[in-house]
């Protein structure tokens, strides 16, 4: 028998009396995000690399202008753009 199938289902059984709440997964996952920001603001502050935060901040628009673009009606005229 695999125990950790075993014990993953005792840990979500152990929360399913939550009512009203952010399931416990969803919410791991949101903290784990939070901790990822957090962890690299602090690594800049103390580095002293605040040249990275325009970069990741440009790269990630350009990843959602990408994405958009593929799905939308209006990707002709972004392609213009560039």
């Amino acid at each position: 028998m695999d125990k950790g199938i075993a014990h993953g289902f005792a840990a979500t059984k152990k929360y399913e009396n939550l009512k009203g709440t952010v399931p416990f997964m969803k919410r791991n996952q949101e903290m784990k995000f939070i901790n990822l920001i957090m962890e690299f603001w602090a690594f800049m502050k103390v580095r002293k690399k605040f040249w990275l935060g325009p970069i990741i901040i440009i790269l990630l628009l350009l990843g959602f202008l990408i994405i958009f673009t593929e799905t939308s009606a209006l990707a002709p005229f972004i392609y213009t753009l560039f």
